[in-house]
């Protein structure tokens, strides 16, 4: 992995509460601070690392290492921010960085996943705030023949609840699941090896495998867990 230096942000931007003020031109200029991508490593990974985890978007461990978890955060705060989503951190997304973009809840009691198909992103909201925010991919839009019927793939907006889960790789018709909480009829919250910032999947609300093991850890998708489509 390539060793990247450290750049330097400001210490307002690490304020989690609010948005930061408007982005310095130091952090929007071509040059003045380096393109991170996947595979990167170094100080200026972690300082981007810690601002993602600060304002709520879930990439496990702080370590300095631009791999998939950090890649999967950095599409998410696209998403939210509105901007490109290629996983890339360049001039815009520090700027959006700066800025603190940060998802609102739709619910306002209670602990709830919310699932925001427009923006596609997972939101963990407790108590009507948003606590963490996850990369998802739903579905796709696109037709397919399944067991004989040919069906199109889309994920139903409404309110659910989780009532089945397996602690394992779940087989099905149409691949693997892994540790899937289901919601709605075979449709479920999974971990799956392909988490694109696009809809890709058959209808079910994919997050990364590592992701999907810390919504387990963390009891956020429990059987009775409400879970809003939206």
């Amino acid at each position: 992995m390539a060793a990247v230096a450290a750049g330097g942000w400001s210490g307002a931007a690490h304020a989690a509460a609010a948005p930061a003020a408007a982005p310095s031109a130091a952090w929007v200029q071509e040059g003045e601070q380096p393109m991170l991508s996947l595979g990167d490593s170094g100080p200026a990974v972690r300082e981007v690392e810690e601002r993602l985890k600060g304002l709520g978007y879930w990439l496990g461990p702080v370590d300095g290492e631009f791999d998939v978890r950090t890649s999967q955060a950095v599409f998410a705060a696209q998403k939210a921010a509105g901007i490109g989503r290629d996983g890339v951190v360049g001039p815009r997304t520090r700027a959006a960085l700066e800025e603190g973009p940060v998802p609102e809840a739709s619910s306002s009691s209670g602990e709830v996943v919310e699932v925001d198909l427009d923006r596609q992103l997972l939101l963990v909201v407790r108590d009507g705030e948003v606590r963490h925010v996850l990369n998802t991919s739903t579905g796709s839009g696109e037709t397919y023949t399944s067991e004989g019927r040919t069906k199109v793939a889309v994920t139903p907006t409404g309110e659910y609840g989780v009532f089945r889960r397996v602690d394992a790789w779940d087989e099905g018709p149409l691949g693997s699941l892994y540790r899937p909480a289901y919601f709605n009829g075979g449709i479920a919250v999974h971990g799956y090896s392909s988490v694109p910032p696009y809809p890709a999947s058959h209808g079910c609300v994919r997050v990364s495998v590592p992701a999907m093991d810390w919504l387990w850890a963390n009891g956020h998708v429990d059987n009775g867990t409400p879970v809003v489509v939206r």
